[in-house]
């Protein structure tokens, strides 16, 4: 039967696995970036030097998002969800968001289509801010409730 540790477990496999991603992106990223370089006319005026450094950069704040994540999955698991440091990490997490669309939105100064991937991670940006302020909430009402006794 399916239940919340077993979904907290697979989240957290999940996770893992998209590291595991990152880092073989990383270690492609001049393939791909030749790949994308050949399959778009516009792309391959642009310069494979750029390309790399929104890959890479993008890369690094995917994999920091990443460890907020786990972090937040870990403390939930030990049934820790409602306290400060939880809404700590979806505060870095959403920040993590709005870092990685500045990245795309920088870059679609030099190749419009990243400019899709940029609205998108802010959307997510502020769809996590937005759990973020219900968790400091339920933070804050647990609090409150702990004290009246």
């Amino acid at each position: 039967m399916w239940n919340d540790r077993k979904s907290l477990v697979l989240s957290k496999v999940f996770v893992i696995v998209f590291v595991v991603l990152i880092a073989a992106c990383v270690v492609i990223a001049p393939r791909l970036v030749d790949f994308v370089m050949w399959m778009s006319a516009y792309a391959s005026e642009t310069g494979k030097p750029l390309f790399l450094c929104t890959v890479y950069t993008g890369c690094a704040t995917a994999v920091v998002l990443l460890a907020f994540l786990y972090i937040l999955l870990d403390r939930i698991g030990k049934g820790r969800v409602f306290v400060e440091e939880n809404v700590s990490c979806l505060r870095y997490i959403s920040w993590c968001c709005f870092a990685g669309a500045a990245i795309c939105m920088a870059s679609a100064v030099y190749y419009v289509p990243w400019s899709a991937i940029g609205v998108a991670a802010a959307f997510m940006g502020l769809i996590v801010r937005v759990i973020k302020n219900v968790f400091a909430k339920a933070v804050s009402l647990q609090d409150d409730a702990e004290f009246t006794i």
